[in-house]
């Protein structure tokens, strides 16, 4: 199977070309699509430079948000499965390999990776790290999942699932979104360990703690609507 890996970076020019090089090191038979979602500094060049057959760059004018970004990327990805990678240097792209297995074994369609259900993982911020925790329940709550890490980054699919969600969210409301809808499908979410290093917020950190109330509230609404 291909994977088709989407990278949706925003202002990522200190970390982009190092991304790169991890994502393409991994031994996995792959397609990269990265969305510049109107970035101000040197991203989109950086990424330009590294374009190849295999290597779709798309270029947002105006700044849109991670969820716009996605669904820019998924009207070219050709892969059998799909990844989310963020553009930054927090997860580890090796882990490609065991999250994609459950679904090239048809254990299932859809794999979250988990930051904690890895105890490897670095400090993190207590309120994030909370916050993130809590959300994770009440999705759990909601949608009679079984998952602890609902906002973790790497989320994968397989590409039929994921283009057949009518997802409308532009910015981090993606993954309350895409959780909700996958579990509105009767599909459970198979969780696996991911490996994570979390960055600060000089070091260009980009979600704030509304989002967790934003996603608190999307995965309320999508459960009583469309």
């Amino acid at each position: 199977m291909k994977l088709s890996v989407i990278i949706p970076v925003y202002n990522e020019a200190k970390t982009i070309a190092e991304l790169i090089k991890r994502v393409q090191a991994v031994a996995i038979k792959k397609e990269i699509v990265l969305v510049d979602d109107g970035s101000q500094d040197e991203t989109f060049r950086i990424a330009k430079t590294f374009e190849s057959p295999d290597f779709k760059v798309v270029q947002h004018q105006d700044n849109q948000g991670k969820g716009a970004a996605i669904r820019t990327a998924l009207q070219y990805v050709t892969g059998d499965l799909v990844i989310i990678q963020d553009g930054d240097l927090e997860t580890e792209p090796n882990d490609y390999l065991h999250l994609t297995q459950p679904i090239i074994e048809g254990k299932t369609e859809v794999v979250y990776g988990s930051r904690n259900l890895n105890p490897s993982t670095g400090n993190r911020y207590w309120l994030y790290d909370f916050g993130g925790r809590f959300i994770s329940i009440w999705t759990n709550f909601l949608y009679q999942q079984n998952i602890t890490d609902e906002a973790a980054c790497y989320k994968v699919f397989k590409t039929e699932v994921i283009k057949s969600i009518p997802l409308v969210y532009n910015r981090f409301e993606f993954c309350p979104e895409v959780t909700a809808r996958i579990s509105k499908l009767g599909i459970k979410i198979y969780e696996l360990p991911m490996h994570y290093y979390p960055r600060s917020f000089s070091d260009g950190k980009k979600m704030k703690w509304t989002d967790g109330l934003k996603a608190f509230w999307v995965l309320l609404k999508l459960r009583f609507t469309n």
